[in-house]
């Protein structure tokens, strides 16, 4: 069995067996917050289902005006990274616990402490080539900024999703218009899909892990790690950093336990405290009346009927004490 020591781990930690060949482990702080600062930049990249995708960002990372350091892909099955090239320097590939928040949990450790930042990109996220240098110089520059996403410019998730051919057309047509802005925007809205496509300093997220009561899907996974960053520092959107998310639909779970985590999370979460409650009561609202709605002419692309069923479940779990994001496992 492959095992790893990233760093030094506080004496409360506890193993988990984390699937083939990756033993984790878990602690409530992964590293002494006095350890030496690392270098550079990981990209971490949980992939399910997606062969073909993940294999285009790892091309696509290593042709960024600034390559990361390393790259942790993060799969569920061998078939997942089947395409991929797994001598290649500077990547790591690892098969784990499906799930996007064990996934992300298990590449953080494996990272360690070794690198400045740390970024997450979706495996159908397609980055602009700056993403990754222009990101550094944001942490460079402003060290009042603990956290940082981009602009999407096409979301496939909100249609039938968006061709690998015409993303990467899309972003290069973006990359050579020399008159983007630079803002960093504060205080941004909540979801904006910031999970496809984010960064952290490692300092800020040093003993932050995603919540694993989340599985699957994970839905609102990057808000709750957000919130808690933003107890640190501020977490910003740059104009300069931009990408398109494919929004694949092969490798997504179905609409019933979508459905579920659509108010299960929204609720765990707003008792938690760490995503505002008026966020994920809006947003859990909204997607009971589009559900409800569209489940009368659904897009041949959701599964409307699914969702519906799931939030319905959902609720009814709700009323009888007994709501929990967990229980999508049970569905």
């Amino acid at each position: 069995m492959f095992q790893f020591e990233p760093a030094r781990l506080e004496e409360q930690s506890t193993a988990i067996d984390a699937g083939d060949g990756l033993f984790r482990q878990a602690s409530a702080h992964r590293e002494n917050a006095n350890i030496a600062q690392g270098q550079g930049t990981a990209v971490i990249v949980s992939t399910r289902g997606r062969p073909d995708i993940v294999h285009s960002l790892v091309k696509q990372l290593a042709e960024q005006t600034r390559p990361p350091e390393h790259i942790f892909i993060v799969a569920s099955t061998p078939d997942d990274v089947a395409l991929l090239d797994q001598s290649q320097k500077n990547l790591t590939v690892r098969i784990g616990r499906p799930g996007s928040t064990f996934q992300r949990n298990d590449g953080l450790l494996l990272a360690g402490s070794h690198y400045a930042n740390i970024v997450f990109f979706d495996d159908d996220f397609v980055p602009s080539r700056f993403w990754l240098e222009r990101m550094a110089h944001i942490f460079e520059t402003r060290p009042d900024v603990a956290g940082v996403t981009g602009t999407v410019l096409a979301d496939g998730t909100r249609t039938e999703g968006i061709g690998l051919g015409d993303a990467k057309s899309m972003v290069h047509i973006h990359d050579l218009d020399q008159n983007h802005g630079d803002t960093l925007h504060q205080h941004f809205a909540y979801g904006s899909n910031v999970g496809c496509n984010m960064a952290y300093r490692y300092s800020a997220i040093r003993d932050i892990v995603f919540d694993e009561k989340l599985p699957l899907y994970a839905w609102h996974e990057d808000s709750d790690f957000r919130g808690q960053v933003e107890r640190r520092g501020l977490f910003v959107k740059a104009d300069e950093l931009w990408g398109v998310h494919l929004g694949h639909k092969k490798g997504r779970h179905n609409g019933l336990t979508l459905g579920y985590s659509q108010i299960a999370n929204a609720v765990y979460l707003a008792r938690k405290g760490t995503v505002p409650a008026r966020f994920l009561y809006e947003i859990a609202t909204k997607n009971v009346i589009a559900n409800t709605l569209r489940s009368l002419r659904p897009e041949p692309y959701v599964d409307r009927r699914g969702r519906l069923h799931g939030n319905l479940i959902a609720l009814a779990d709700l009323l009888r004490g007994r709501l929990a994001p967990d229980r999508i496992l049970e569905l």
